[in-house]
């Protein structure tokens, strides 16, 4: 475990529900170090490797899970910060608006006031400058294999989207770009409504509509795509352990509902190469 980690205190936590329920449903937040779980006290200590990543789980307070109000709280403000290293992006880079949108996509449930609680943290703190660099690299990248230099695959339109589209599938295949993690995003942006998706994720003007516009894409693109023959811990970029897609997609009267989760344990949110 890191040297320093950035707890959030979980209260009102439902009898039915287990450690490895908790960590499936704030994995989505971060990196988690460790769980302190007292299920005689029926509450948890979240321990997150990035402060960014706890200051997203409290986005999740007033929420329910296995049918159970939950308390997040923290006895000190937790900040965003840019941590700036070579590798893959981080789960906690992402918009907090995509992170929600992630949460709807793999069947949790998310009222509309957590949804505009997500919005406004993106509002306030804007986008994560390492995330923003990487998206526009990425769509840069494409746009130049796909149309030429100086060509960005979201700027495409009419025909040449088309094509565009069709040539940025041919290097989706010859690199094997669906065997990695991350490749969401690379199919989005070359996708016809890649311009939308770009938008969503570099822009904090957005609405709840948004972000379930944006699940229905993470829902869609999810099935779409095969299986991994051994599931080795590779993601798309879109989520991790959850319950099944709910074909709705949709925000109820209640903050936040799970579905138990199945499948095996880990400590590690999914990240975007």
């Amino acid at each position: 475990m890191s040297a320093q980690t950035y707890e959030v205190h979980v209260s009102g936590i439902s009898p039915s529900t287990t450690e490895k329920h908790l960590l499936d449903f704030f994995t989505f937040c971060g990196k988690i170090e460790k769980i302190d779980f007292q299920p005689d006290t029926k509450s948890a200590t979240i321990h997150f490797e990035k402060a960014s990543a706890a200051k997203t789980a409290l986005m999740l307070n007033g929420g329910t899970l296995d049918g159970a109000h939950l308390s997040v709280t923290s006895p000190k403000e937790h900040p965003d910060e840019e941590v700036h290293h070579d590798g893959p992006i981080d789960q906690s880079d992402k918009p907090r608006a995509g992170i929600a949108a992630e949460y709807l996509a793999k069947g949790y449930k998310l009222s509309d006031n957590i949804l505009q609680r997500a919005i406004e943290l993106d509002n306030q703190k804007g986008i994560s400058s390492r995330f923003l660099t990487y998206i526009q690299s990425l769509d840069t990248t494409l746009g130049q294999k796909a149309l030429g230099p100086d060509q960005k695959i979201s700027a495409a339109v009419g025909t040449k989207l088309a094509q565009a589209h069709e040539r940025a599938r041919s290097i989706d295949q010859q690199n094997g770009i669906s065997t990695k993690a991350g490749d969401y995003y690379s199919r989005a942006l070359s996708s016809p409504w890649g311009l939308k998706v770009k938008a969503f994720y570099t822009s904090t003007s957005k609405q709840v509509l948004d972000i379930h516009e944006e699940a229905r894409r993470i829902a869609s693109e999810h099935h779409a795509q095969p299986p991994h023959p051994a599931d080795t811990g590779i993601s798309t970029g879109v989520g991790s352990a959850a319950p099944p897609v709910d074909p709705a997609v949709h925000s109820t009267s209640q903050p936040l509902v799970s579905a138990e989760i199945p499948g095996g344990k880990t400590t590690e949110a999914p990240t975007v190469l």
